[in-house]
């Protein structure tokens, strides 16, 4: 069962409309949404795929998130649209108390809603959660030259680059590529970035 007490969620489901019009329901996931998330992964281009953390098409693991949700640890905001998962988005929080404060943002979006606002209605509400519950920055990290929709999107919503780690990612073919570090100051800065 989900753990609740950190984030206070009670705008969801919350209807949230793209640029050419089209509806999505955003809510975080429960322990149901397991089979439909593994369903957006799939979806997914392997190549985009391979930049994730884990082996989302690996069914383990999203039963293994689906069975072991922990808000506190990992919000996963999932995005749907005709029954189906179109985007998750995922705030992380670290257990150590010294980096509390900080939280790191992850989004991946199906390829029939990218470039439609979606990406950046999820780093949106993110955010808003995050400010909302004491955090004062966000992270994301994005895969230079494989990410740029990401990072483009990113800065759009508030976020600047804030590093470059060289080399620390590779491609499929294992040259190595940049990691973009960007953040997203909250309280003050978040209020005055929506004005």
């Amino acid at each position: 069962m989900a753990k609740t007490h950190t984030y206070k969620l009670t705008a969801y489901p919350k209807d949230v409309a793209l640029r050419d019009g089209t509806l999505c329901v955003l809510k975080p996931m429960t322990p149901q949404d397991g089979d439909a998330l593994l369903s957006f992964f799939q979806r997914v281009p392997g190549e985009d795929r391979f930049y994730l953390k884990e082996d989302v098409t690996d069914p383990q693991v999203i039963r293994r998130w689906a069975q072991e949700l922990d808000y506190d640890r990992a919000l996963p905001l999932l995005a749907w649209a005709n029954g189906n998962v179109v985007a998750d988005g995922t705030l992380h929080r670290s257990r150590a108390n010294a980096r509390r404060h900080v939280g790191q943002i992850r989004i991946a979006v199906d390829p029939e809603y990218r470039a439609r606002g979606l990406g950046t209605a999820i780093l949106h509400e993110l955010a808003m959660i995050a400010n909302e519950n004491g955090l004062d920055r966000l992270l994301l990290e994005a895969v230079a030259g494989k990410e740029a929709q990401a990072i483009e999107a990113a800065e759009h919503a508030g976020f600047v680059r804030v590093g470059v780690l060289p080399g620390h990612a590779k491609d499929i073919e294992g040259h190595p590529l940049d990691i973009v570090l960007l953040e997203m100051p909250l309280g003050k800065w978040l209020e005055w970035w929506q004005f």
